[in-house]
C-alpha cells in the first residue's frame, strides 16, 4: 500500500511523497499567516469571510499546480488550455487585496518548485511589511480624529478665540473650510482636529455649543470617511 501511494504516479519522474507533503504543508502555513494578518489589519468596508478562506487555499492550489507541471512543457500547455476554459471572475475592491493574492501565488509557486527557503523568507518579509504598513498607517496624508462643523455668528476677527479653545482639546486644529451661509451674519466653518483624548469628544462638543456665537454644531469621526 505504501509503495503504491509513493510510486503510484506513472509520470517520467516519480512523486517524492515527503517533499510533496512538505510543500503543501508549507503552502498551508503560509496561507494561514497571511490570512491572520489580513483579519487583524483589515479596516475597509469590503471584508469577506470567503476571501479570507481563499487566502489559505490559493497557495496550496498553486503549489499543487507547480508540482503537477514538474518541468513538463506538454503538461504546462495542457493545464493552460484547461484554465482557458474555466473563467474566473472576481472583482477586488481594495488594491491591497490584490497584493495578498499575488503574494500568495508567488509563495505557492516557491513551495511547488521546492524552493522552501525562498518561500519561508518571502512569508516573513512580506508579512512584516504588511504589518508595518498597517501599524504606521503608512501613506496617509493627514491624520485627524474628528471633523467639526459649526456656524459662527461673531466677527471673523474673533476666530482666534475659537482656535485657542480648540487647541486645548486637540494637538492640531486646522480650518479646512469657511463659507458664508444664506444668513450673512453667520459663517459656516469646518475644522479638522487631532484630539488629545479621542474618548472625550462628547465633552468637547458640549463646551463648543456653550461658546457665544456658535450654533449648528455637528461632528464626524475621521474613520467614517471613505476613500474615493
Amino acid at each position: 500500500m505504501n509503495d503504491w501511494l509513493q510510486f503510484g504516479d506513472t509520470a517520467p519522474l516519480p512523486t517524492d511523497l515527503p517533499t510533496l507533503i512538505l510543500a503543501l504543508l508549507l503552502a498551508f502555513m503560509s496561507g494561514q499567516i497571511f490570512a491572520w494578518i489580513y483579519m487583524y489589519t483589515h479596516s475597509g468596508l469590503s471584508y469577506s469571510k470567503n476571501f479570507v478562506s481563499s487566502l489559505i487555499i490559493i497557495p496550496i492550489t498553486v503549489s499543487l499546480v507547480m508540482t503537477v507541471l514538474d518541468n513538463n512543457l506538454v503538461t504546462a500547455f495542457s493545464l493552460l488550455a484547461v484554465f482557458a476554459i474555466v473563467r474566473f471572475r472576481n472583482i477586488l475592491r481594495d488594491t491591497l487585496d490584490t497584493v495578498y493574492i499575488l503574494s500568495l501565488i508567488v509563495i505557492g509557486m516557491a513551495c511547488g518548485t521546492q524552493k522552501f527557503t525562498t518561500a519561508i523568507i518571502g512569508v516573513l518579509v512580506a508579512g512584516t511589511a504588511l504589518v508595518f504598513i498597517w501599524f504606521t498607517n503608512f501613506g496617509a496624508r493627514q491624520r485627524y480624529d474628528l471633523i467639526l462643523n459649526l456656524q459662527w455668528a461673531q466677527p471673523l476677527s474673533r476666530l482666534d478665540n475659537l482656535q485657542q479653545f480648540l487647541k486645548r482639546h486637540a494637538f492640531r486644529a486646522r480650518l479646512a473650510s469657511q463659507r458664508s451661509g444664506e444668513d450673512a451674519e453667520k459663517t459656516h466653518l469646518s475644522y479638522r482636529l487631532l484630539l488629545r483624548d479621542p474618548d472625550r469628544i462628547d465633552l468637547l462638543l458640549d463646551e463648543v455649543k456653550r461658546i457665544d456665537g456658535v450654533s449648528g454644531v455637528s461632528s464626524l469621526r475621521a474613520e467614517d470617511e471613505s476613500e474615493v
